[in-house]
């Protein structure tokens, strides 16, 4: 399980995180949703080692992940797909996703057949250079990249940013079996409501680097919920 526990994170004078505490339990979907500039990337960016938190505590099934690089967390099994996917525009897809041997045995160097089984497209596309794929290609990318690490918490910021509606489909299809079939815990950030409904196990609402809302996905057309999710 990962535990967040009264996270505080600063940009300088500005505060992103407010005293934050989430939990994302193995084999289940934990959606973190709110508006733009709430803090849900700068969330994820402490769970990830990408930024420095100013108080609380980060762990992950009893490791203390505070003050460990990101490169060290990835080592643990936290397997991260960034917004805007930042994939290798000049490698191919094949490369790209051989990025992901970085964290991992000599003897796991290898692509698992989960991801072509998940993402039919990139075994066909295995040659061609990641910059010439489609957007929602490229987040499929991301995402195989990230499951070649093998995680044992995948953790997406936004995946269906500027996707179309049937590949959006496929990744949560995709995001299901994961936790069906690994027990992996997910965590999830997004801005569209109807994909946290139809997936998530738990949600939590964020509002100015606070959390502000709790529960299960029913809770998400309680009039409390949406007053924070309205723009």
């Amino acid at each position: 399980m990962l535990t967040v526990d009264k996270v505080n994170l600063h940009y300088g004078a500005a505060q992103a995180l407010r005293g934050v505490s989430i939990a994302a339990p193995m084999g289940k979907i934990t959606c973190v949703l709110g508006r733009n500039g709430v803090g849900k990337t700068s969330l994820l960016r402490a769970i990830t080692g990408q930024q420095a938190t100013s108080a609380g505590s980060i762990a992950f099934n009893g490791a203390d992940l505070g003050g460990l690089a990101p490169y060290r967390r990835a080592k643990l099994g936290v397997g991260f797909v960034p917004q805007g996917r930042e994939i290798f525009p000049l490698l191919t897809v094949k490369e790209n996703l051989e990025t992901g041997y970085a964290p991992v045995a000599r003897k796991d160097r290898f692509i698992p057949d989960d991801i072509f089984s998940l993402f039919p497209i990139l075994q066909t596309m295995l040659g061609r250079r990641g910059g010439d794929l489609s957007g929602g290609q490229q987040q499929q990318l991301a995402i195989g990249r990230a499951l070649v690490t093998r995680p044992k918490i995948l953790v997406l910021d936004e995946p269906t940013e500027g996707i179309q509606p049937s590949i959006i489909k496929d990744i949560g299809r995709a995001i299901r079996y994961l936790r069906d079939s690994t027990g992996m815990a997910i965590l999830l950030v997004e801005q569209y409501l109807d994909f946290c409904r139809e997936l998530a196990d738990h949600v939590y609402i964020m509002d100015r680097g606070e959390i502000v809302h709790e529960g299960p996905a029913e809770t998400l057309d309680t009039p409390e919920a949406r007053r924070h999710l309205t723009v």
